[in-house]
C-alpha cells in the first residue's frame, strides 16, 4: 500500500467517511461549537492570564496551553501545546483576547466532536448495531459533563478522550482483520498518548496481547515484543530528551506529586468513587465555590463539584455501572471487550485503590469516559438474536438519557451563573 492510499485510509478513518457519519459530526461540532464560542467570546474563564489553574474543576487551562503541563505528569505535552497557542497567537494578533479563547475553544470543539464520531464508527464498524441503537449510544455519550467540560476547554484530557477514542477503534479494526498493529501506528499511539498523560502509555501496548496467536507463535510473539520494545525506547529518549537527560527529577517530581494528590481525607473514599471518579465523568453533582490564590497576590473564586447530595444520582451511576458489568461478564470471550476493561482498570487501579487524585477524579474523565458506550454497544451486541432483551436495554438507556440530559443542563445553567459573577 502506497503513501497516498495510508493517507487517504487515515483521512477516512479520523473524518466522517459516510452521509450518516458527517450528520452526526455536524450535530456535535454545532453544539459544542455553540457553546463554547459563548463562553469565549463573554468570559474570560477560558484563559485568564492571573488564573494558572482551578477557575473551574480543577482544570489547568492556562497552564497547560503555555507549557504542556508538568513534565512528569505530561512529558511530551509541551511540543504539542506549542503549535496550539501560536496558531492561536497568530490568529488574535498575539492577544490573549476573546479571538484567542475563541480558538483555543474551537481546537476543543473540533476534537472533542470527532471523539464522539469516533465513538459512532466503532459501535457502526466494529459492533454494527442498528443505526438507531447507535445514534442513542453516542447521544448519550455526547452529553456526558466530561464531554461538555472539554468541548470547551484547553486541557490535555481534551486530546487524549480523542486520540484513545481513535487508536481503540482503529486497533480494533486491525484485530477484527486479524492483522498486527503496524510498528509505526503503536509508537505513534503510544508518544501521542503517553506523551499527554504517561499512565496511559500502557493502554497502547493492550491491544497487541491480543493480536492472533500472539502467545503461540514464537515468531509472531518476537515480532510483538520488538514493536513494543522499539516504541518504549523511542518513548523514553524523547522524553529523556525534554528533561535534559536529568532522570532524577522524574523521580523526586513523581513522588511529590503523589503525595500532593493522594492525600486528601475531608470526603469518604467511597463516595469520591462514586461521586468523582464514576459519576463526576457522567453525571454533574452540585457546585462548591471556594476562595484560590495565584501565589503572586491575585484572588479569584473556583468551583469545584461536590459529592452526590440526593440518592437519584447514586441509583444513575449503579444502574449503569451495573449495565457495564453485565456487559463484560456477558461478552467476557471477547477480546474487544477485554481490551476495553482492561484499559479501564489501569484507570481505577490509579485513582481508586492508589487514590491519585481521587478527590478531583471528575476532571480525569478524558482517560475512560469512552469505556461506557462501547461495552453497553457490546451488551446490545450480546443479545442482538432478542429483541424483548433489546427493548428493555434501549428503554433503559432512555430513561437514562433524559434524566442525563435535564441534570446536566441545571448544572451548566449554575456553570453560567458562575461565569456571569466572577468572569464577565
Amino acid at each position: 500500500m502506497n503513501f497516498k492510499s495510508k493517507f487517504f485510509n487515515f483521512f477516512k478513518l479520523v473524518f466522517p467517511s459516510s452521509l450518516t457519519e458527517l450528520w452526526v459530526f455536524l450535530f456535535f461540532i454545532s453544539f459544542y461549537g455553540i457553546l463554547g464560542s459563548y463562553i469565549a467570546l463573554n468570559y474570560r474563564i477560558i484563559f485568564d492570564n492571573r488564573i494558572p489553574w482551578d477557575a473551574y474543576f480543577s482544570f489547568d487551562n492556562r497552564s497547560i496551553v503555555m507549557s504542556g503541563g508538568s513534565f512528569e505528569r505530561h512529558p511530551l505535552s509541551y511540543y504539542f501545546f506549542n503549535w496550539i497557542r501560536e496558531i492561536a497567537f497568530f490568529i488574535s494578533n498575539g492577544k490573549t483576547d476573546s479571538t484567542f479563547r475563541l480558538t483555543l475553544a474551537w481546537f476543543s470543539t473540533i476534537t472533542i466532536s470527532l471523539s464522539v464520531l469516533q465513538i459512532f464508527k466503532y459501535l457502526k464498524n466494529i459492533i454494527h448495531l442498528p443505526l438507531m441503537i447507535n445514534l442513542l449510544l453516542v447521544l448519550f455519550f455526547g452529553f456526558f459533563s466530561t464531554n461538555l467540560l472539554l468541548s470547551f476547554t484547553p486541557e490535555n484530557f481534551t486530546y487524549t478522550l480523542f486520540l484513545l477514542c481513535l487508536y481503540n477503534h482503529y486497533a480494533a479494526i486491525k484485530l477484527k482483520k486479524d492483522e498486527k498493529i503496524p510498528a509505526l501506528a503503536l509508537a505513534f499511539a503510544a508518544i501521542s498518548v503517553g506523551g499527554l498523560t504517561i499512565t496511559n502509555i500502557a493502554k497502547a501496548f493492550v491491544p497487541v496481547l491480543f493480536e492472533k496467536n500472539i502467545f503461540r507463535n514464537w515468531r509472531k510473539f518476537g515480532n510483538a515484543a520488538l514493536r513494543v520494545a522499539i516504541t518504549f525506547i523511542c518513548f523514553v529518549l524523547l522524553y529523556l530528551n525534554r528533561i535534559d537527560f536529568k532522570y532524577k527529577n522524574i523521580f523526586n517530581k513523581t513522588s511529590e506529586q503523589y503525595e500532593k494528590f493522594s492525600n486528601v481525607k475531608s470526603t469518604p473514599t467511597w463516595d469520591m468513587i462514586a461521586s468523582y471518579f464514576f459519576g463526576g465523568n457522567i453525571l454533574f453533582s452540585s457546585f462548591i465555590i471556594r476562595d484560590k490564590n495565584n501565589m503572586k497576590g491575585f484572588n479569584f473564586k473556583a468551583l469545584i463539584m461536590d459529592v452526590y447530595s440526593s440518592w437519584i444520582p447514586y441509583l444513575f451511576i449503579a444502574i449503569l455501572l451495573g449495565l457495564i458489568l453485565w456487559s463484560y461478564f456477558r461478552n467476557f470471550k471477547s477480546k474487544f471487550v477485554q481490551i476495553i476493561m482492561i484499559s479501564f482498570l489501569l484507570d481505577i487501579v490509579i485513582h481508586c485503590i492508589m487514590k491519585f487524585g481521587l478527590h478531583t477524579s471528575y476532571i480525569y474523565g478524558g482517560h475512560f469516559v469512552f469505556v461506557f458506550p462501547l461495552l453497553l454497544g457490546w451488551l446490545f451486541y450480546a443479545y442482538k438474536a432478542s429483541p424483548k432483551v433489546l427493548s428493555i436495554l434501549a428503554v433503559t438507556i432512555g430513561i437514562l438519557f433524559i434524566y442525563l440530559v435535564v441534570n446536566n443542563y441545571i448544572r451548566m445553567a449554575e456553570f453560567f451563573w458562575f461565569l456571569n459573577t466572577y468572569y464577565p
